[in-house]
């Protein structure tokens, strides 16, 4: 089961009591007060592991919460330690404070042991209240209670690419074609109802992650369908590549047109982040009916159609856009770095696509490196 937000009750461990005790032994009349300090209550971290994928192990859980604190004892001895919690979530968690909506942690890196909520300090014995004045104290302090907050956690996944587009306009299956991920791919729309996750290789060392969530259409970020609940999904990409389905009713200017809206509406960040633009489906036109609506698609959003496609081996028979330039930031945001007609299913230009993307990856890190 995919489960991509929790809210729970986390609660650190309360400190242990402080010892009201005193020293008897035979033939010690002044023993003194001997009462030992409580031990500090548990606390609570965050352990960041890439082998859990999901929040599904918090589910159902209301309340997480570290060991109290032993009281202290007689003879001096101390109350152990509340043991600590720690909350195993996958990279890209985020904790977010469910009554101010504060984000508390972000949860990035792989191997991090991040302290939440530290424990409540144990109460002192009464051996520390001695003096002159009161040589028998039967005061001992109490433990110091834990915290405890009310939060949400969120999983956004961590990838180089994000596919964005309609319902059934072929993320599943392109993404099934260029990495080793298999989502379910049927011939109705919502076919993905969880976000996908594929590595996809460009040879022995090369490779980027590519991120499939459900489509989006017109009103998702304001709650129709299901892209409002996986839009979060692609906040982390690096780069969007946005998918155009040549073949459905609604023309192609309108599509894109929409997905760049909606993004606009949930996240202005996510709104100017580099895109491309991958034009789906084109096995089932001609290449004449897919020129045609190609050059027509560029002619509507601004630019102007070449065959300069050498570089990435693509099929030098379809019109594209901007494989004659290089990529980075030669473009205003709003522009696509390429446009380019492809069949995953046919395998058309899916190859170029494949390096094309890798390229503008590596150039999109190394802008932002600078």
């Amino acid at each position: 089961m995919f489960v991509d937000s929790v809210e729970l009750m986390i609660s650190s461990g309360k400190g242990g009591a402080g010892a009201i005790s005193f020293w008897t032994e035979k033939f010690v009349t002044n023993g003194g007060p001997d009462g030992g300090d409580g031990g500090r209550g548990g606390a609570v971290y965050f352990k960041v592991d890439n082998n859990t994928d999901t929040l599904s192990a918090l589910r159902g859980r209301k309340h997480i919460k570290a060991e109290n604190g032993r009281p202290g004892e007689g003879r001096k001895c101390y109350g152990r330690k509340g043991k600590d919690m720690v909350i195993t979530v996958p990279p890209g968690t985020t904790v977010v404070d469910m009554e101010t909506g504060e984000e508390l942690l972000d949860l990035l890196n792989e191997g991090d042991v991040i302290l939440f909520l530290e424990g409540g300090k144990g109460g002192l014995g009464n051996m520390h209240f001695k003096s002159s004045s009161n040589q028998r104290p039967t005061y001992a302090q109490p433990g110091l209670p834990g915290v405890t907050k009310q939060v949400r956690l969120e999983m956004k996944l961590i990838a180089d690419v994000g596919l964005v587009g309609y319902p059934n306009v072929g993320k599943s299956t392109l993404i099934a074609t260029l990495s080793n991920a298999r989502p379910q791919v049927a011939n109705y729309e919502f076919t993905t109802l969880t976000p996908k996750l594929g590595v996809v290789h460009m040879g022995d060392y090369d490779s980027f992650m590519m991120a499939d969530i459900p489509g989006i259409i017109e009103g998702a970020s304001d709650g129709r369908g299901l892209g409002l609940e996986f839009l979060k999904h692609i906040e982390r990409t690096k780069t969007l590549l946005l998918m155009i389905d040549a073949t459905n009713y609604r023309e192609m200017k309108y599509q894109y047109e929409t997905l760049l809206v909606e993004l606009q509406r949930y996240s202005e960040t996510l709104a100017t982040r580099k895109h491309a633009i991958a034009i789906t489906k084109i096995d089932s036109l001609s290449q004449d009916e897919v020129n045609i609506l190609t050059k027509t698609f560029l002619s509507d959003i601004g630019l102007e159609a070449n065959d300069t496609l050498s570089k990435y081996k693509a099929d030098m028979n379809y019109l594209s856009y901007g494989f004659d330039i290089d990529f980075g930031i030669a473009l205003p945001q709003k522009k696509p770095l390429f446009v380019l007609p492809i069949s995953s299913v046919a395998h058309l230009n899916t190859e170029a696509l494949r390096y094309a993307i890798g390229d503008f990856v590596k150039n999109v890190e190394a802008e932002q490196e600078v």
